[in-house]
């Protein structure tokens, strides 16, 4: 027989495991509802078409597509057997009509556009589900895991990205985030770069190549776009670049020099400005605000500002992303619908937190007290329990009249701080004892006094 495994890439998790998620989970939502973002869900599975092309070529290629079935199957294996030389991509989308989501910002300009006449303008919406990369599993990288983002669609104003930045501040503090670090960038700077190269056209390879600085070096990134054929004299003007750190405003200067000659460059640099001016009128609890002139993220929908967060002093890459898209509703028919968002990666997340120990202490049971079984009257110890639950008190009876030193290890495996000890004598009577299995202690109490434990 198989030992028993799970794909690569997933997970499961435990009763501790998941009381930490929820409370990362929780933090956030509760964020999100006060910035004013209103709850949607989506499938898990969208069209093949929604999500292709979406996500440029490597993004493409991570989707997880889902097996026709059947006749469509049957029909779909014909017509790829009678068909010479078909490429991959047409294989698959004659195999595929369906894929898990990729995100959850394309399910979601789809959504917009579908119920668009029940959404009041500008949107302000907010996800928590999961997602499915078929990626190479590594540490912080995972198959499926879970997203939460918020975005706000149906308007152009550069409020909502200096409110990004804050939710950015607000979530990570409140969990306890000691030192991070939110970098901020402009597609429209990018696409003024590849202007002034000369190689307008090749934006999006531009970017790929350089979103990846912090994973391959300056090096690999000179590698990659020699390989993609940019030329030398573009590779020679984009390497001053790979050095722009430091203080903001000479940064930006430095900049508004280099991208004089690109109109949607200096428009770039002009947004970028306003966002860190309001930014820093307004202050951020713990944040540290960063201009990065390589932050590209090669999602190919992004338009405006670029967002990502990362935790200092901690061996993991961006834990949130997000950025402005004008116009992705308009491949689902919608055009000149503008949006910004932003995600929260809850897994990398909890694995930073684990790291730096910042969870508060979890037991991993719920249960407040459980009521010892000595073979007492069942209906009127389920009544017992069905009165404790309606005072709001986490209760479990002991299902077997077993020797207490094994119910006892029960409650200490679980954690349960209380055990409780009724036989025939106390239902007559009316009280109980009880004991405090941290201190050991134990009292006699009545059922009216039971929620005073637990105030």
């Amino acid at each position: 027989m198989a030992k028993p495994s799970i794909p690569k890439g997933t997970r499961d998790f435990s009763p501790t495991e998941i009381l930490k998620r929820n409370y990362i989970f929780d933090t956030i939502k509760k964020s999100f509802i006060n910035f004013g973002f209103l709850p949607i869900e989506t499938p898990s599975m969208e069209k093949l078409d929604t999500l292709t092309g979406k996500y440029g070529e490597e993004g493409d290629n991570l989707i997880f597509k889902i097996l026709n079935r059947g006749d469509k199957l049957k029909k779909a294996l014909n017509n790829v057997s009678n068909e010479e030389n078909p490429s991959q991509g047409k294989i698959e989308h004659t195999l595929c009509a369906e894929a898990l989501r990729y995100d959850l910002t394309v399910p979601f300009a789809r959504y917009v556009v579908q119920h668009r006449n029940d959404i009041a303008f500008p949107f302000k919406r907010f996800q928590i589900q999961p997602v499915w990369r078929a990626d190479r599993p590594q540490r912080g990288r995972y198959r499926e895991f879970y997203q939460c983002d918020a975005d706000i669609i149906g308007s152009q104003s550069l409020i909502h990205e200096v409110e990004l930045v804050q939710l950015f501040d607000e979530v990570l503090t409140n969990l306890g985030l000691p030192d991070f670090t939110i970098k901020v960038n402009n597609r429209k700077i990018l696409t003024g770069i590849a202007e002034i190269t000369g190689e307008a056209n090749r934006i999006i390879d531009i970017t790929v190549a350089i979103d990846k600085l912090d994973k391959i070096g300056e090096e690999g990134v000179i590698n990659e776009l020699t390989n993609k054929g940019i030329s030398e004299n573009a590779i020679e003007k984009i390497k001053p670049l790979f050095k722009l750190k430091g203080d903001i405003s000479i940064v930006l200067s430095e900049m508004k020099t280099l991208l004089a000659d690109s109109e949607i460059g200096l428009k770039g640099l002009e947004e970028l400005t306003e966002v860190f001016d309001t930014v820093n009128a307004v202050g951020l609890s713990t944040a540290q605000l960063e201009f990065d002139v390589t932050l590209a993220r090669g999602l190919n929908y992004y338009t405006g500002a670029i967002f990502e967060v990362k935790a200092n002093n901690v061996n993991m890459g961006s834990i949130c992303g997000g950025g402005r898209y004008d116009d992705l509703t308009s491949i689902f028919g919608l055009k000149d619908i503008s949006g910004v968002g932003i995600s929260f990666g809850a897994d990398r997340i909890y694995d930073v937190m684990e790291e730096l120990n910042l969870f508060p202490s979890f037991k991993s049971s719920t249960t407040q007290v459980l009521f010892a079984n000595f073979g007492a009257n069942i209906p009127a110890m389920l009544k017992i329990l069905k009165t404790v639950r309606e005072k709001g008190i986490h209760a479990e009876y002991y299902p077997e009249n077993a020797n207490l030193k094994k119910q006892m290890k029960y409650a200490n495996a679980k954690g349960i701080p209380y055990v409780a000890f009724i036989g025939d004598n106390e239902l007559e009577s009316g009280s109980f004892k009880i004991k405090n299995m941290e201190t050991g202690e134990q009292k006699e109490i009545n059922l009216e006094e039971l929620p005073t434990l637990f105030k």
